[in-house]
């Protein structure tokens, strides 16, 4: 399993244009933000890629989590993985919500394996969901992709856009491929991590800066 932890020290703490629920201001400081790469055919397959990032109030960074697999026997052990970080997110971290875009696909993705695995755990009835997809639907009356979000929010990507097509493609040949991970160029495998980890801490700046282009009409 290839385990990653980065820390981004963030420019600003300014978060006054931040989403809000409920006449509540500071969610972003009680949320994960949370992205899964995964392989389907038919039916749900396997994770390839977790990642989750939070916000850290003391030392404002943001604090970023992933776990990519390596082979088939990773599969398994990747699920236990993230049951143990929603974990601790919630009795260490205190962390009370959970923002996706479009998440709906990985909570029945993580519902399906977790159930096979007989891991007892849920995430949506674990954490307040919030979807920023949703959101914006909600908002704007129109569905949106995430990389159109980014460029509306305006920030700019790093790193190469990768399809899912092509990446349910990769997780598929490292799931039925025992050796096919050790033969992944280095630069590969940085690619996929940071094409999910721009997921996640970009969930993070459109989550803080809603306000900024998304009007409080428009909100309500």
């Amino acid at each position: 399993m290839k385990i990653s932890r980065k820390e981004i020290i963030l420019e600003s703490n300014d978060f006054s244009n931040s989403l809000k629920e409920n006449d509540k201001f500071d969610i972003y400081k009680h949320a994960i933000f949370f992205d899964l790469e995964h392989y389907v055919y038919k039916k749900p397959i396997c994770i390839g890629v977790f990642g989750c990032c939070y916000y850290d109030d003391e030392s404002n960074k943001l604090i970023i989590d992933q776990y990519m697999i390596e082979n088939r026997k990773d599969t398994k052990k990747i699920l236990f993985m993230a049951e143990q970080y929603f974990k601790k997110s919630i009795d260490e971290l205190h962390k009370k919500y959970i923002i996706t875009f479009s998440g709906n696909n990985d909570f029945t993705m993580l519902k399906y394996l977790f159930e096979k695995n007989k891991i007892e755990f849920e995430p949506e009835e674990s954490f307040e969901h919030i979807d920023l997809q949703k959101e914006y639907e909600k908002a704007k009356k129109v569905c949106i992709g995430l990389k159109n979000l980014e460029k509306q929010f305006e920030i700019e990507r790093e790193g190469e856009l990768i399809s899912g097509s092509n990446l349910a493609k990769t997780i598929s040949k490292i799931m039925y491929d025992k050796d096919y991970y050790d033969r992944m160029p280095e630069e590969k495998k940085e690619k996929i991590l940071l094409y999910n980890e721009q997921d996640v801490v970009n969930l993070f700046y459109i989550f803080v800066n809603w306000n900024k282009y998304i009007t409080p009409e428009e909100n309500n």
